[in-house]
């Protein structure tokens, strides 16, 4: 996607980015401060945390919020007191991006131990659905939002040996075009993004043997980001983007 944003596309806006400290999710942490937004970071390691802060501090003058949460221990009460501290730095959100997902290990279905089940559901699907219920009253404040959730070309296609993880995308989408028939007639909007293969960890450790320099890096993928976010996509309600439109699932040829 060829989109240029103009420099000033979120001035005024204030962003939630989970899984914000690593690969994509930091990537989009930076493009979005870049663009003018006012950040919410969501991630699992405070020391992280705290130094993704001072970079983007030391490079756009803003100290991002930051709340420390494990999406794989987190339960429905986590995600409402979360949102009560969230609501003390940002009475509304003009955007989320579910970032943050959990791979689980890429073997057979059948051979699946139910707790890494159970795992990747809770992180993947789980919770983004909990923390997008506990914050849409204020996602509803904003004169405009948009919600992205991220998605994988496994959720719309099954593969062998991607088992709980594409199971979990496939459920996304199911979400996703759930909550856009329900939020038709809202100011929230809701998409989901598959990004392909990018040069993340979670990427190597699905496809060790990868040449990693034959994938995008995540930089390269941003656009597709800023537009979902930004009010060029306003018309954008309950459709799955490929961040890398074209490009054939599987390890880089």
């Amino acid at each position: 996607m060829q989109y240029q944003a103009p420099i000033d596309l979120l001035k005024n806006r204030t962003i939630l980015v989970t899984g914000a400290t690593d690969g994509i999710g930091r990537e989009a942490a930076f493009t979005y401060a870049r663009h003018g937004a006012r950040l919410i970071l969501l991630g699992r390691n405070q020391q992280k945390l705290d130094h993704l802060s001072a970079e983007i501090h030391h490079k756009f003058g803003q100290f991002p919020s930051i709340f420390k949460i494990d999406f794989a221990l987190a339960n429905a009460d986590d995600y409402q007191e979360l949102t009560k501290h969230i609501a003390l730095v940002a009475p509304a959100i003009d955007g989320v991006l579910h970032n943050a997902g959990m791979l689980g290990k890429i073997l057979p279905l059948m051979e699946t131990p139910p707790t890494l089940w159970q795992q990747v559901m809770k992180v993947n699907l789980e919770a983004p659905f909990l923390l997008t219920q506990a914050i849409m009253p204020i996602l509803l404040r904003a004169e405009k939002a948009s919600l992205i959730f991220t998605t994988s070309s496994v959720g719309r296609q099954g593969r062998e040996g991607w088992g709980a993880y594409a199971m979990s995308k496939f459920a996304t989408e199911g979400m996703v075009q759930v909550l856009a028939e329900e939020l038709t007639d809202t100011t929230v909007r809701v998409n989901c993004i598959n990004p392909g293969g990018t040069r993340t960890q979670m990427r190597a450790n699905a496809y060790p043997n990868e040449d990693s320099l034959k994938l995008k890096t995540p930089s390269e993928i941003m656009p597709l980001y800023l537009w979902l976010m930004g009010d060029d996509s306003i018309n954008a309600q309950g459709e799955s983007f490929d961040a890398q439109p074209g490009r054939k699932p599987g390890p880089a040829a």
